[in-house]
């Protein structure tokens, strides 16, 4: 825009316009929170797959437990491990999940459209065309 006026008028522009909001700042924030998400995200995966090896050596030592005792409790500890281990692997696909959600989020745009119609005219025109208006729509 600024070109064309410098066009018109046969003057050079001083200062130079940026298009971007801040100088890139929203872009450099927008960067670092990913950065961050990223992170976040990598150290909960290798979180969750280190609670999840831990779970089944646990389970693989308390089965041993019970086999060679035949307790009725070991067995039952057995189950709650098993049980504890597939809801980490359950909150593991959460967390896929939601870094999923969280990038399609940032992808979308919304476009806002905004049509405003001005009439310019005294009021007797807005009235003639009013009621010539109601006329026709019968």
């Amino acid at each position: 825009m600024s070109k064309k006026i410098d066009e018109a008028l046969n003057t050079t522009s001083a200062v130079e316009v940026s298009t971007t909001p801040e100088n890139g700042c929203a872009t450099r924030k927008d960067q670092l929170a990913k950065v961050d998400i990223d992170k976040d995200y990598e150290y909960s995966r290798a979180q969750l797959y280190s609670l999840i090896e831990k779970g089944q050596e646990t389970l693989n030592g308390i089965m041993d437990v019970a086999d060679s005792s035949g307790s009725p409790r070991a067995y039952e500890v057995a189950g709650q491990v098993l049980k504890s281990t597939a809801d980490i692997a359950d909150k593991l696909m959460d967390l896929q999940k939601k870094v999923k959600e969280i990038d399609e989020t940032k992808h979308k745009t919304t476009n806002n459209v905004t049509n405003n119609a001005i009439f310019t005219g005294s009021t007797a025109e807005l009235q003639k065309m009013i009621k010539q208006g109601f006329l026709d729509a019968k």
